[in-house]
């Protein structure tokens, strides 16, 4: 058999020829052969399901993948992987073994010890033939995951969150959480109208078995929760099972739900096992649905006897408070009658009294009365005179300071104008005089211009009588205006006031 690598030439000798190449089938059967010499026996090895196809008819063989992740001694993550194959007649003998003895089907993530042959194939590559897998070591490690679950559970005080939430004396409104098919729930609802209480049951579905179970029922648990002020408690109840349908009970995400949740769960799961995770963190926790049903109805029956004892004894206590309130009203009737008839008494004797002293009071004061009516009688005209004369005597002085007043005022106002009107003629015939002596130094050539006499009030005389005084009443006057000439004719005459002949503005 030729080399399967190639050797360096040692030093001094020639070198040697090229190996001759081998075809890839002989290389793999060479392989093949070397795996079947070295790892003839069958080995035990614990590894991890990462992957699995189950049969899909009778006599198809079932295919996994193989995975096996550890730490070494220095650190490293150490992750290893291969393919095994349970052929179809073991697969029938060891599969409902297992479920048996494990109580729960081969599915991904299940940690198994199995007893395998190393097989090399030219084709197909490495991969591993399953002989037998051991049941006892996966129940060891379903065991030890339950512990930690329980630990973690603990740790994070989730066990203790539930019993410690207080649950209604009478639960009536009821969440429910379970499969709206199956018969732990027709049982359920069945115990409940049995029983002479009323319930307001609302059912949340959800699977209550197999891988999709917790995530079923953690989606019912968050369709609950906005709703809680309506229910007083959940309930979470499913039929009896094998412990394949049971493992769902034991998920850790399940259980730390139910325990932080803020209404009170009680749970009827139906197992014959131990306590499943959930009925660990769960406030209440029974065997069957129909024993749910039972303790809520037996509780709603004990707060129904409580409330009939209460009321038997508020009725005898009722009864006796009755008797003794009438007895003692009676005895307030005759003792208030009694008063009554003393005070009536004494009223009547103190109203004659005063009857009688009501009687001199009155006379007395109408004679007081009489006596002070004539005394006025006679004081009344001398008051009258004497306030008559005052009066008069007061409107004389008035009448005299009036009249003094009044012709100091007048006097005053008389001086007043006499100064007003001689300022007023001296202020106009100083007008006057300023006017005359303009009118006498104006030209009639040099007379302003048309649009300044008419700003003034003035127009222009273009032709007429000579003089002002021969302008009388049917006399014709050329006018210029500003921007016209009119022909006038004058038809009254009438000389301005002293003070207003000349316009201000020729000063």
């Amino acid at each position: 058999m030729p080399p399967l690598f190639n050797r360096r030439p040692e030093p001094g000798l020639p070198a040697a020829l090229p190996p001759t190449p081998l075809p890839l089938a002989e290389l793999l059967v060479r392989v093949r052969q070397a795996l079947e010499t070295r790892f003839a026996e069958s080995y035990w090895v614990v590894a991890e399901i990462a992957d699995l196809t189950l049969p899909r008819f009778e006599g198809a063989h079932c295919y996994l993948v193989l995975t096996d992740q550890h730490v070494t001694g220095r650190g490293a993550q150490l992750k290893a992987q291969a393919r095994a194959t349970i052929w179809s007649q073991r697969y029938q003998q060891l599969a409902p073994a297992f479920a048996e003895q494990t109580g729960q089907e081969l599915r991904i993530g299940l940690k198994l010890m199995l007893r395998v042959q190393v097989k090399f194939h030219e084709q197909y590559g490495l991969s591993l033939d399953v002989l037998t897998i051991d049941p006892t070591y996966t129940v060891g490690e379903l065991a030890r995951q339950r512990l930690d679950t329980i630990r973690k559970l603990e740790a994070k005080g989730l066990l203790e969150r539930q019993k410690a939430l207080p649950l209604a004396l009478g639960p009536q409104r009821l969440a429910v959480i379970s499969s709206p098919t199956a018969a732990g729930f027709q049982d359920f609802v069945q115990q409940l109208s049995e029983s002479p209480y009323d319930f307001a049951v609302s059912l949340f579905a959800a699977s209550m078995q197999g891988v999709e179970a917790p995530a079923s029922i953690l989606a019912a648990l968050d369709l609950v929760r906005p709703r809680r002020a309506a229910f007083d408690a959940v309930v979470i109840i499913r039929g009896g099972g094998s412990k394949t349908d049971l493992l769902a009970f034991d998920d850790y995400g399940l259980a730390a739900a139910i325990g932080a949740f803020p209404l009170p769960v009680i749970t009827g799961i139906g197992h014959e096992r131990d306590e499943a995770v959930v009925d660990l963190a769960a406030h209440t926790a029974l065997k069957t649905p129909t024993a749910v049903a039972a303790f809520l109805a037996e509780r709603l029956a004990r707060l129904d006897a409580v409330f009939g004892g209460y009321a038997e004894r508020i009725q005898e206590l009722a009864t006796q408070q009755l008797h003794q309130a009438r007895n003692y009203l009676q005895r307030l009737i005759s003792s208030t009658q009694q008063a009554a008839e003393d005070q009536l008494a004494g009223h009547r004797a103190a109203l004659h009294q005063q009857i009688r002293a009501a009687a001199v009071e009155p006379r007395r004061q109408v004679h007081e009365l009489r006596r002070q009516l004539a005394r006025y009688t006679h004081a009344l005209p001398r008051a009258a005179r004497h306030t008559l004369a005052g009066q008069q005597t007061r409107l004389r002085v008035l009448g005299r300071h009036l009249t003094q007043r009044f012709r100091r005022q007048h006097q005053r106002r008389r001086d007043q104008l006499l100064r007003l009107r001689y300022q007023l003629q001296l202020a106009a015939e100083r007008r006057l005089h300023r006017a005359q002596l303009r009118l006498a130094a104006l030209d009639t050539a040099g007379l302003p211009e048309p649009h300044l006499l008419a700003r003034h009030g003035y127009v222009q005389l273009l032709s007429g009588p000579e003089s002002a005084t021969a302008l009388q009443p049917g006399a014709t006057v050329l006018l210029l205006l500003p921007t016209a000439t009119l022909t006038a004719r004058i038809t009254a005459r009438q000389a301005p006031p002293i003070a207003s002949a000349f316009p201000l503005s020729a000063e």
